[in-house]
């Protein structure tokens, strides 16, 4: 922290607060204004690049702000400060989470530019997430850091145990990342960071809708000195939109934290189950399939203090799935339903210190991925019985361990940046052979508000179990499959003052044997196979502009958001049919206005328009009948909300003008959507 000899009007201006005890502020003897605490900074969190929390200028009188601290975000291995990183990290907050007008994670990752979210199914009952052109395969998927992706299929990848007021911030890191997160960040991360339950307090959040839809939802927060905790539960339901589009979705959650002066335990342990109605999710053959999934997972970690801090954590989870091919009324030749149970458990060891030459991490990170099924994997010795399945028997099994040794070094002046790194994995899946994944990040800033950075990073991503073993009346897995291995570069600058935030990105990444399930004609089955080449090149960028840092806060637009992605991608795949990889939304252009309307109540606008490469295969009654191209398409969502001290009464719209348009072939999306409900918080 710097301070300098000026006048007492002098403005300080903070950054974001983590970890640090900011007591001492009253020692300064000077005006200090803390701005991240209000209710009213919901509107000022902006989906930034690399930011956690958007810097606030508040002066006083008219002198320039200082600025005192900088947040460390997790750009790389170790947290490194905010001004310093060199990649674009986009990030949505709690109360930008807030003011969206969203009932589940992948609804609130659509308004993100660079995410493409392919949904099959409302309240966050399945949806396939990806990153700049890859698929929902090539991205990993954290809670607080664990990494949940599920080795079977990335369906389930968002199958967790969190509800979304308990979400603090959602980072979603763009670019392979496979040295930041391991070999499962092919084309990027999302890290879903929750709530610590600093404070005393209960809190409620409902609503009900159209289409029979309601939820209920409850957290109780605890502190008793340097221990913390936060436990919720949360249950919502819908009848559906469409024939066989029923949900029902259990959540509960538990996060606990204890300090010490030696350093801070964590802990934290989760349930989430679903059963919905799955309307053509895997073919439009079969309008009738069915889906229930239940996930246990549990982690705890820590960090140590002192010149080398060590950063142990062990993990587990385990995810059950049913696949109905047909909830009722089954055909004659129908074998009967397909169970999956996937095992991982893990740990890794981070070791970080700081010298005279900068900050230097290494570390190992360890994880066993296993699964139980009828239908994937190979001949067990002996069957075994599906828990919560009475007379279901697992047939096949596979397991597979996955070892990862990583270094990096960070070099870090007031202007330039320098993260360099190499990920050495070895995995029990492939021949005996280490494989080096190296990477570097760069940054150099221009001036107070502009930088300039670049990168070069390789990956490596492992085929699901599905990829591997799949075989059914409509697809057939390969097992001979190889991994994916990418090579990405990007160049950008970022702009970044007090009322305006901008980036504009260019990338490209080199794809080798990436893996897709294709066909040849409409009427054949899907396979999956290692397309010999897909190359991604594109260009992304956003602007962010708060109107009232100029005009003051009682100017009516709060909040005004801007972005726009395009994709080209060239593809070796043999003029085959794509079910996934080379089904790319080429054009993405979101918008979001926040204004006020009359004092505390307020809208929030979301618009969102998208134009996708490739074709999906045309069904009539039930049979294949020729190649569809996707249409653009348009969506506004609108959220209004009344806050009065603790409560906040809401009223949201999806999909205001009913706009008809698919994410995936044969699934008609919902038109018009309206909720309503409130959220309360009670301090004790």
């Amino acid at each position: 922290m710097r301070k300098e000899k000026t006048c007492p009007s002098k403005a300080f201006r903070f950054r974001r607060f983590m970890r640090k005890n900011y007591a001492a502020f009253c020692s300064l003897h000077k005006v200090v204004n803390i701005g991240v605490l209000s209710a009213t900074t919901l509107v000022f969190a902006l989906p930034d690049s690399t930011q956690a929390q958007n810097a606030m200028r508040y002066t006083v009188e008219d002198e320039t702000p200082i600025e005192l601290e900088e947040v460390e975000v997790t750009a790389s291995r170790a947290p490194i400060a905010l001004n310093q990183a060199a990649k674009i990290v986009t990030v949505i907050t709690a109360p930008e989470i807030s003011a969206s007008p969203v009932t589940s994670i992948q609804d609130l990752l659509e308004y993100a530019v660079g995410v493409d979210v392919r949904q099959r199914g409302e309240g966050g009952t399945q949806a396939d997430v990806s990153i700049r052109g890859g698929t929902f395969d090539q991205i990993a998927v954290l809670l607080n850091g664990v990494n949940l992706s599920n080795p079977q299929t990335g369906h389930y990848s968002f199958d967790l145990p969190v509800n979304l007021s308990d979400i603090d911030r959602i980072e979603i890191v763009s670019g392979p990342s496979s040295r930041i997160f391991g070999a499962s960040a092919f084309a990027g991360a999302i890290n879903i960071i929750t709530k610590t339950g600093e404070g005393n307090s209960l809190t409620t959040d409902n609503y009900v809708g159209m289409h029979e839809s309601w939820k209920l939802e409850a957290g109780v927060n605890h502190a008793v000195r340097n221990f913390n905790q936060r436990f919720s539960a949360g249950y919502s339901s819908s009848g559906g939109y469409i024939d066989n589009t029923d949900y029902k979705q259990l959540n509960v959650f538990w996060q606990s934290q204890v300090k010490s002066s030696a350093g801070d335990f964590r802990f934290q342990a989760g349930y989430n189950e679903k059963g919905y109605g799955a309307n053509s999710f895997y073919s439009a053959a079969y309008p009738n399939q069915y889906d229930k999934t239940r996930r246990f997972f549990v982690s705890a970690g820590g960090e140590t203090n002192g010149v080398v801090r060590i950063s142990p954590k062990v993990y587990w989870t385990r995810h059950f799935d049913r696949y109905e091919l047909f909830r009722t009324n089954p055909a004659e030749w129908y074998a009967g339903h397909n169970y999956h149970e996937t095992e991982v458990f893990g740990a890794n060891l981070n070791a970080t210190t700081e010298w005279s030459l900068g900050r230097t991490t290494a570390g190992v990170e360890f994880r066993n991925e296993g699964v139980r099924s009828n239908v994937l994997g190979k001949l067990m010795d002996e069957p075994k019985d599906v828990p919560f399945e009475k007379g279901a028997k697992y047939l096949k099994s596979d397991n597979r361990t996955n070892i990862s040794y990583f270094l990096e070094h960070n070099i870090m002046t007031q202007r330039f940046t320098l993260s360099a790194g190499v990920l050495a994995n070895y995995n029990t899946g492939l021949n005996e052979k280490m494989r080096l994944y190296p990477g570097v990040d760069v940054s150099y800033r221009i001036g107070s508000d502009t930088r300039l950075y670049g990168s070069w990073n390789r990956a490596l991503r492992m085929p699901t179990f599905t990829d591997l073993y799949y075989e059914s009346k409509i697809i057939l897995g390969n097992a001979n499959l190889k991994p994916e291995e990418s090579e990405a570069f990007e160049v950008g600058v970022k702009y970044s003052s007090y009322f305006l935030r901008a980036y504009v990105a260019a990338f490209y990444r080199k794809g080798k044997d990436m893996i897709d399930w294709v066909k040849k004609n409409p009427e054949d089955i899907w396979e999956s196979r290692n397309l010999t080449e897909v190359n991604n090149r594109g260009i992304e960028t956003n602007v962010s502009f708060l109107p009232r840092e100029l005009f003051g806060n009682n100017f009516f637009i709060r909040k005004i958001d801007v972005g726009y992605a395009y994709i080209s991608q060239e593809k070796d795949s043999e003029t085959y049919i794509s079910n996934y990889a080379l089904d790319y939304l080429k054009h993405k252009f979101t918008a979001q206005v926040s204004h006020t309307i009359w004092r505390s109540f307020t809208a929030s606008w979301h618009l969102r328009w998208q134009d996708r490469a490739g074709s999906y295969t045309k069904y009539v009654d039930l049979q294949p009948a020729y190649e569809e191209p996707y249409a653009p398409y348009c969506v506004v969502d609108l959220k209004l909300n009344w806050q009065h001290e603790n409560l906040n009464v809401y009223a949201e719209v999806n999909n205001l003008f009913d706009a008809a348009y698919y994410d995936l072939g044969n699934i008609p999306q919902p038109g018009i959507w309206l909720r309503g409900g409130f959220s309360y918080t009670l301090p004790f």
